[in-house]
């Protein structure tokens, strides 16, 4: 009997497995295919610390590099289990400058079944802003990617790549370097990091934090400051309120610090010299924020296989719309409400950046992903889907507004109890919209049952009392009802508005 086929997958998918091999961890992630917004299927990591001693010996770690080999036969199997369809291996700054580098990657081929790319620090630095600019709607700032071996800084603008270094000031090179010295690392750093005179130019705009010591510094600092949202992406630091913190991780005193047993070991050795780093990446550029950016060298290298029109696709409606086709009873049904709540708030008279326009769409597109819940949790689910997801392009207040949209939309607008961690991540702007758009969400599902055709036909109408009407065609009033009504008038308590439902005349 033939396997029976998952729902819960994108049928357009052939997945893709890339292996990065680099100076302190090796990772294997397995996507569900090439996409604008890739969905991981399976992700291992193996901490090999291949660079640990390259400085004093110019040879790859030898344990490491056994330890190494025998993943990489587990690393193979994972792939081909998991249906991959094709393999690529990237290997960074420990392959590349060790005498030992080839030997290895001859090794590493003949067991993988595949050729290697062996990235230049040229080529390291491209792909890790490819993974920025994927990840963020119209980048801006310097990215700056910290692996074991190598920093590569990298000047960002939307689309564009300026200038950028490759350094050797990766955590594990640079603890060698230093002599296990934080005061030295950071004099080190200060010091290749004035090399590149151009991160003045970062004054005032982002720095994308890229690699897994920096990640962890972020875990660290979430827990010190018990941050109600523990997802990675898009997560800030302030690079003057947080300067302490930064400064008590550079010294090394962070053995009784909240939370940093959730660091392993061989990453908690490491945080000292990256935050040395940080700390000067900060005196040199200036930044107004520290972005953490789940996305690196991995996705910069799946966002170079897409087509030039895929690209210029919207990274969080790309994936708002994928979980639409996989969890809503209708795709269509949420690509009509995407559209058409645009006019409704133009009707309403509530004006939109362009962010914010974004933020509403995916709103929409996910505003019936938990209706398999039970009606009483649904809103709870759907919040929780959409806090913790996956997503890029998108900050964590929009995610609070994106959650809490779906939330009111579930579970009433006038609660002020529900989900205070959304709220204190939400501005009150943020949180009055989502109140609305809730509103609006609970009015229009009454009238179209979750299912497409009606939405497109609704319109609104500003009278002469000064009321604004939501006009249902003379062919859909059975639709109309105490329910509908009930909902509009809630609709308009919100909005401070005299809003009713009506059918049209003609």
């Amino acid at each position: 009997m033939a396997p029976a086929v998952s729902q819960g997958r994108l049928p357009d998918r052939r997945p893709l497995s890339v292996i990065d091999i680099g100076s302190n961890s090796i990772r294997l992630v397995i996507y569900e295919g090439v996409a604008r917004s890739p969905t991981v299927l399976f992700n291992e990591k193996m901490l090999a610390g291949l660079g640990r001693s390259i400085v004093t010996t110019g040879e790859l770690d030898p344990d490491g590099v056994t330890r190494a080999v025998e993943e990489f036969r587990r690393f193979r199997a994972l792939s081909e289990q998991a249906g991959a369809q094709s393999l690529h291996v990237l290997a960074t700054a420990a392959a590349r400058e060790a005498r030992n580098g080839p030997d290895f990657i001859h090794r590493a081929e003949d067991i993988l079944g595949t050729q290697i790319r062996v990235l230049s620090g040229r080529e390291e630095a491209r792909y890790a802003a490819l993974g920025v600019i994927s990840a963020f709607h119209r980048a801006d700032g310097i990215m700056g990617d910290l692996g074991g071996g190598s920093l590569e800084l990298v000047d960002v603008r939307g689309e564009t790549m300026g200038e950028g270094i490759t350094t050797p000031l990766g955590g594990l090179k640079l603890k060698e370097m230093s002599g296990a010295s934080t005061a030295e690392a950071q004099r080190i750093a200060r010091q290749e990091l004035s090399r590149a005179a151009w991160l003045v130019q970062g004054e005032g705009r982002n720095f994308y934090c890229v690699g897994g010591t920096w990640r962890n510094l972020a875990r660290l600092h979430m827990s010190v400051t018990k941050y109600p949202l523990p997802v990675m992406h898009h997560y800030e630091l302030d690079p003057v309120r947080d300067a302490a913190f930064l400064k008590r991780v550079a010294k090394g005193d962070i053995g009784k610090m909240k939370g940093i047993e959730r660091v392993s070991k061989n990453r908690r050795a490491l945080l000292p010299y990256g935050a040395a780093v940080l700390l000067e990446v900060i005196r040199a550029a200036r930044p107004a924020r520290i972005v953490i950016s789940a996305n690196g060298v991995r996705e910069g290298f799946v966002y170079s296989l897409l087509g030039e029109e895929e690209r210029q696709a919207d990274p969080l409606l790309s994936a708002a719309e994928e979980l639409a086709l996989l969890r809503a009873r209708s795709v269509t049904h949420a690509r009509e409400l995407a559209e058409w709540s645009g006019a409704a708030f133009a009707a309403l008279g509530i004006e939109e950046t362009d962010e914010e326009a974004r933020y509403r769409r995916a709103a929409c597109l996910l505003a019936d992903i938990g209706w398999r819940a039970h009606p009483e949790y649904r809103g709870t689910q759907s919040l929780n889907i959409i806090s913790h997801g996956s997503f890029i392009g998108i900050d964590h207040p929009g995610r609070a507004f994106i959650a809490l949209a779906n939330l009111f939309r579930h579970e009433g607008l006038f609660d002020d109890a529900l989900s205070p961690e959304m709220r204190k991540l939400a501005t009150p702007r943020y949180v009055e919209r989502a109140r609305l758009l809730g509103g609006l969400l609970r009015v229009v599902y009454l009238l179209s049952a979750s299912m497409p055709g009606v939405i497109p036909q609704l319109r609104w109408e500003r009278r002469g009392d000064g009321s604004v009407a939501l006009l249902v065609p003379r062919a859909r009033a059975a639709l109309m009802g105490e329910r509908p009504h009930g909902r509009m008038a809630q609709l308009a308590k919100v909005a401070g508005l005299d809003l009713v439902l009506d059918v049209a005349a003609d």
